[in-house]
């Protein structure tokens, strides 16, 4: 899917290729750079190697349970989408989604166009029936996102997230029925 943002730039949403990983990786790293909201620190993402994403981007390609959409400007990947299912039996109707844009491409409606294709994924998706995702409670700007997109709370571990020494957010944990 191509879209154009309000500076421009032309945007691709498309599935990734293994040949995408160093991309991939390199925005990864970029992005745990940037602020406190994803999981991985950046010492920790800088851990991450070439082989670890193409085997991330394989298991996303070949696994129809799975989604992995890139967000692409001038072949440049500046953020995606993903969308886990666990492979139990019990959970094949739930998966879990995350995303992340990098701070210099937000506010260009980059993450509601990642997020409202993945929603058309689940909602063709032939078991998946629930969505959900956690979030830290300090990133308030991705929970309002959420909500616009009908993600709704559902709990919270109080001080779930260590963002550094003595400095605490609450993991709040959203969700999405895609079906009835």
């Amino acid at each position: 899917m191509r879209h154009f943002l309000p500076n421009g730039s032309e945007l691709t949403i498309r599935l990734p290729r293994i040949s995408d990983a160093a991309g991939l990786l390199d925005n990864f790293q970029r992005m745990t750079k940037e602020g406190d909201f994803l999981l991985f620190s950046h010492a920790e993402a800088m851990d991450l190697d070439l082989h670890s994403e193409e085997d991330f981007i394989g298991t996303h390609l070949d696994n129809p349970d799975q989604l992995m959409l890139i967000a692409e400007v001038s072949g440049l990947i500046v953020g995606s989408v993903t969308v886990n299912n666990s492979g139990y039996s019990k959970k094949k109707h739930t998966a879990e989604m995350g995303i992340a844009v990098e701070h210099a491409w937000s506010n260009l409606g980059i993450g509601r166009r990642l997020m409202t294709a993945m929603i058309r994924w689940a909602e063709e998706h032939p078991d998946l029936q629930v969505l959900f995702l956690n979030v830290f409670s300090s990133n308030e700007k991705a929970m309002q996102l959420y909500r616009n997109f009908g993600f709704l709370e559902c709990g919270r571990l109080p001080q779930g997230i260590q963002l550094r020494p003595g400095a605490y957010a609450d993991l709040v944990t959203m969700y999405r029925r895609v079906k009835s």
